[in-house]
């Protein structure tokens, strides 16, 4: 008779609370976060992955222990119990180090999630890896990374969108028209956006006659799977300003991913976490020699005021392109005797 009401009880505490909880397991996230680039306030990885730790940690009230690294680790025991793997960096930077680790975490069901320039590896690499891993990768001369303002609609019914009642708006460098897996429907667009000319605000060095195709279309910011293995897979193109999580909507849709990719059961109401103060927001940037600004709580429709780039065109792209090309090259001033 005590067995089965201790049985019953646990099957009644699993359904509340999920059987990671029920079982007093702890789920393990490791943070890799690359090294800085770019300028003060951009690709704070670092910043961008200590914030998110502290919010699964201390603000979630779930059974997570996120840890953060900086680079690949020097002692590969640490993927030891890991659940997930969350990497941010530039491009390969990190996961160039640990392919093979990382296709074997992938092949026992641990679920690996790329953010931001993370998501760009070589064509190889992407048909190799990335797509097995997560259903989708950035390819030069494909994919395009306007800096536009987006309104992110998380996918209904999805996990990803618990808590989320609206539309969120963010400005960034979102990049879209990613290369998918063969099997797309296997794929789930957990995030979408439509650019459109007026908020695309800067057109830079990869545009090409798909990111023109794509304007006024659906496009997938997020993306994610449910692999063979067990585990899961996400990506998403945002995350290039650190000021964007401060965006309460924003920081939960991406905790909400993490907790998924996991494998734990996402909260009804989504993933809690605090408001950021500014001082929070400035807590562990990366330090530059020269400049180290002050990062403000970001002001969105301050962004939508700015003039749409004027050579979203293939035509005017090239025009300027050429232009900038072109620039005639300083001399040095000869050396005084």
């Amino acid at each position: 008779m005590y067995t089965k009401f201790f049985f019953s009880l646990l099957m009644l505490w699993s359904i509340a609370f999920g059987s990671s909880t029920a079982l007093g397991e702890t789920t393990n996230v490791l943070f890799l976060a690359g090294e800085r680039s770019h300028k003060s306030g951009e690709h704070e990885f670092n910043a961008g992955c200590q914030l998110l730790a502290k919010a699964l940690n201390e603000q979630s009230g779930l059974d997570v222990h996120a840890t953060v690294i900086n680079g690949w680790p020097e002692d590969e025991s640490v993927f030891s119990g890991v659940d997930a793997v969350i990497i941010y960096s530039d491009g390969t930077k990190v996961i160039s180090h640990g392919w093979e680790k990382a296709d074997q975490l992938a092949k026992t069901g641990v679920g690996l999630m790329f953010m931001h320039y993370a998501v760009h590896p070589s064509p190889e690499e992407g048909e190799r890896f990335f797509r097995p891993w997560i259903g989708a990768a950035m390819e030069t001369g494909w994919s395009v990374n306007p800096h536009w303002v987006a309104d992110l609609r998380a996918l209904p019914g999805h996990p990803v969108s618990n808590g989320i009642t609206d539309l969120v708006r963010a400005y960034d460098e979102f990049y879209y028209n990613m290369r998918f897996q063969k099997d797309r429907d296997h794929v789930l667009d957990l995030v979408t956006a439509v650019p459109t000319q007026d908020r695309l605000k800067r057109v830079i060095n990869l545009w090409n006659q798909h990111g023109v195709d794509g304007i006024g279309k659906t496009q997938t910011l997020m993306w994610g799977i449910e692999r063979q293995d067990g585990g899961r897979g996400v990506g998403f193109t945002g995350g290039h300003y650190h000021r964007n999580w401060a965006i309460d909507d924003f920081r939960k849709i991406v905790l909400n991913a993490i907790v998924w990719v996991a494998g734990l059961d996402v909260p009804e109401n989504g993933v809690t976490s605090k408001s950021l103060t500014e001082e929070d927001l400035n807590a562990n940037l990366d330090t530059y020699p020269i400049e180290n600004p002050w990062i403000p709580l970001p002001k969105v429709e301050e962004f939508m005021q700015l003039p749409a780039a004027t050579n979203v065109s293939m035509k005017d792209y090239n025009k300027a392109a050429g232009a900038k090309k072109k620039q005639p090259v300083k001399k040095r001033k000869a050396a005084e005797d």
